[in-house]
């Protein structure tokens, strides 16, 4: 609707009072189907930017699946914006103009309508947008190809919930690329052992009869799959319960880790497979996961480890990594408050952060160049450092940091000036502009940000944002190796729209030395809590060990290595 009224023309404040709003859905950490119906309207209005007009609708979309203001206002502009206004790249008068004058759908016609040259007659488009919006096209489709983990999870985590709540089911998971905690996520698929064989019929009757199922797309005797409204596929396994760990070490894969667990057990003398461990036809084995390893002679592999990327022989030399987990970490070192873009003051994120158990927690709100996320000017960032000077001292054995996250300029210098970034405890730098520089001149961008001396920590390396924009042109292994020799750590971004640095580049910064944050990027309390376990299953693909992440540092350690 934010976007429909931007379209119209509407004024600024109302469009973003849906925004914020819709900023506030998208980031929650749990669907807002299971809030409304726990509390219905004073609950919806509970969650940070929806009032009572924007829970109303929220309210009418979970119970009618429709809601009438949105309708009448896409009633009122050409067939085919709200598609096209997914579409990266193209922003909301590039759309209407499209419609209006090519009369151009959706994303179909827009493709055809580059493809033919249609698009350069019209005022300000040339070749240099045709390019622009071909990327966007091909962006907007791996989005709905694959469903990024910060939707998946939750999804799966209530479908199990549903699935452990039936009387039949004696075991439920998730398993899948979902389980290994890759970034985006295929389809969703579940496995179950029934407390006995007549149970499974009514498992999978129920499961077929989840909420938001579009259609049965298969329905037998131990398998259902289903396709949800949305686009995404389900699939459930009803296994027996002799057979679970190994049909849940078969499903989580991945193909390759499997194939090499298999060639494993064939030296062995052993078949393995879905359906157990066997041995001359005999089944040996399966109940437990960890039966899967200990027939082939190796310790448990963390599931998140299990791409074929070396862990077999890490597991056979007694080399695998102990990986942080979420208890390692003493703190956050990116979160925004209502300083910045963020919603939640800071006594109320410095009360949430010790209330999950941490140390310290850095606000690290906007530099001043990023007017659209309301950055700071020095002015204001000392007003906010004085205030958190306040909280310290109302709060025992817990530390709010001054810190920010600092524009990184395009000649590569930041946007505070010396005096005043010697002052904060905590300096993330962070590309936010020009992302569309080329490699050579964005590496040099970034890698004189790293070497100056006030900077401690590089922000989304890489800038992606799935479905939306991709990674920037960049050398990362220089700026990996940039970090290194100047001291300074890389951030990975637990936002899941972002999961920034993914794993490959982790594991490249652990082989170097190079220290990694784990960070929310918070910009609400929920995600505070919320996005922890997507930067931590992250860094687990990573390899990451606690060792490697800055923020499982006590403050003491923590500041002496940030500052050193």
């Amino acid at each position: 609707m934010a976007e429909l009224l931007e379209v119209k023309g509407e004024i600024r404040f109302k469009i973003q009072a849906y925004q914020k709003a819709a900023r506030a859905v998208a980031e929650h950490p749990r669907p807002l189907t299971g809030i409304h119906e726990e509390g219905g309207l004073s609950a919806l209005m509970e969650i940070s930017g929806i009032g009572e007009g924007l829970g109303k609708k929220i309210g009418e979309l979970i119970t009618t699946g429709r809601c009438a203001a949105y309708e009448k206002l896409k009633a009122e502009l050409p067939p085919g914006i709200p598609e096209l206004l997914e579409v990266p790249n193209l922003g909301p008068r590039t759309a209407l103009s499209l419609a209006k004058n090519l009369g151009i759908k959706g994303v179909t016609d827009l493709e055809k309508a580059i493809k033919t040259g249609a698009i350069r007659g019209l005022p300000r488009m040339g070749v240099k947008l045709e390019e622009k919006l071909l990327r966007g096209i091909a962006l907007w489709r791996q989005g709905r190809e694959r469903m990024p983990l910060g939707l998946a999870l939750p999804r799966a985590q209530e479908m199990v919930a549903a699935l452990l709540s039936l009387p039949g089911t004696k075991r439920a998971e998730y398993a899948g690329s979902l389980r290994r905690m890759c970034e985006t996520v295929g389809d969703l698929d579940f496995l179950v052992s029934p407390k006995s064989a007549g149970d499974a019929p009514g498992i999978l009757k129920a499961f077929v009869s989840l909420p938001g199922i579009a259609e049965i797309v298969a329905h037998g005797d131990t398998k259902a799959s289903v396709r949800f409204k949305d686009g995404f596929e389900a699939d459930l396994r009803v296994v027996d319960d002799d057979a679970y760990g190994a049909a849940l070490h078969y499903f989580t894969g991945s193909k390759t880790h499997n194939i090499l667990i298999r060639e494993l057990g064939v030296r062995k003398g052993l078949k393995i497979s879905e359906y157990g461990i066997f041995r001359r036809g005999k089944r040996v084995g399966g109940r437990k996961e960890e039966e899967v390893f200990r027939a082939v002679g190796l310790p448990f592999i963390p599931p998140e480890l299990r791409e074929g990327a070396g862990e077999i022989e890490a597991a056979a030399g007694n080399s695998l990594p102990r990986l942080v987990t979420e208890d390692s970490l003493k703190g956050d070192l990116h979160v925004h408050s209502s300083y910045s873009d963020g919603t939640a003051g800071l006594e109320e994120l410095a009360r949430a952060a010790k209330k999950m158990g941490y140390e310290y927690l850095a606000v690290s709100d906007h530099g001043r160049s990023l007017k659209i996320a309301r950055g700071l000017s020095v002015t204001e960032l000392r007003k906010k450092n004085r205030e958190i000077d306040r909280v310290n001292r109302l709060l025992s054995g817990f530390r709010l940091l001054k810190a920010a996250e600092v524009d990184i300029l395009e000649d590569g210098s930041l946007d505070y000036p010396d005096d005043v970034l010697a002052g904060l405890d905590v300096v993330i730098v962070s590309v936010h502009t020009r992302f569309n520089l080329d490699s050579a001149a964005q590496t040099r961008r970034i890698t004189k940000a790293l070497a100056h001396r006030h900077a401690m920590i590089l922000g989304h390396p890489t800038g992606r944002l799935f479905g939306q924009r991709e990674p920037c042109a960049v050398d990362l292994d220089a700026v990996i190796r940039a970090a290194r020799d100047h001291g300074k750590a890389l951030e990975l971004n637990g936002q899941p729209d972002r999961l920034d640095l993914s794993s490959g580049p982790l594991r490249r910064a652990r082989e170097l030395g190079v220290p990694v944050t784990i960070n929310s990027d918070a910009h609400t309390l929920e995600q505070l809590a919320g996005y922890r376990r997507f930067g931590v299953g992250t860094a687990r693909r990573g390899w990451l060990e606690p060792r490697d992440v800055l923020n499982t540092l006590p403050l003491g350690q923590l500041l002496k290595r940030l500052h050193r």
